[in-house]
């Protein structure tokens, strides 16, 4: 069966020792594009103050992205554009595994170019999907009310939930 993308929302509390869990659905959706393995790559967005998250699959859809961006550049006469630069952007991912649980422990570096706190709120997003703060979800503007809503609606029933337990989260 074909990989077909990523979709829906989630949210995940930040748990003990650095670990976050990769929701039921992202799990699911990572393993069928990682061949089976529990391997979830991480990166900063390039433009958005969040972290994406894709399966290994991608590799080769971002080699066939650097060659289109190339072969762009030079027909638009873009003498400036550094292919090895721009790989090293595209590829600068880290491979994060994570348990049958989908515990996996959060790199520091991302931890901070992702501004990342007490929880993650999962975006799918076709080809990969977004990890958000919640609080930096919040400051986008026009066209993110929907994804808005779905956090703050999520991050509510979490806190409900640690509540209802007994919890102070």
């Amino acid at each position: 069966m074909a990989f077909g993308g990523y979709s829906g929302q989630a949210y995940s509390p930040a748990g003990d020792k650095g670990r976050f869990v990769l929701p039921p659905l992202f799990r699911k959706a990572v393993k069928e594009s990682s061949a089976g393995s529990k391997i979830l790559c991480l990166a900063k967005h390039e433009r958005w103050n969040c972290l994406i998250g894709f399966g290994t699959s991608r590799k080769e859809e971002l080699e066939a992205q650097l060659d289109r961006e190339e072969e762009r550049a030079l027909r638009l006469g873009q003498d400036a554009w550094d292919r090895d630069l721009r790989a090293m952007q595209l590829f600068g991912f880290v491979e994060v595994p994570f348990d049958d649980s989908g515990r996996f422990i959060m790199p520091e570096h991302l931890r901070t170019l992702g501004q990342v706190g007490d929880g993650l709120y999962f975006q799918g997003g076709g080809r990969f999907f977004s990890i958000w703060n919640p609080l930096e979800l919040a400051e986008m503007g026009e066209g993110w009310e929907s994804a808005q809503a779905a956090c703050t609606n999520l991050v509510a029933e979490t806190a409900a939930k640690g509540k209802g337990k007994g919890g102070s989260k």
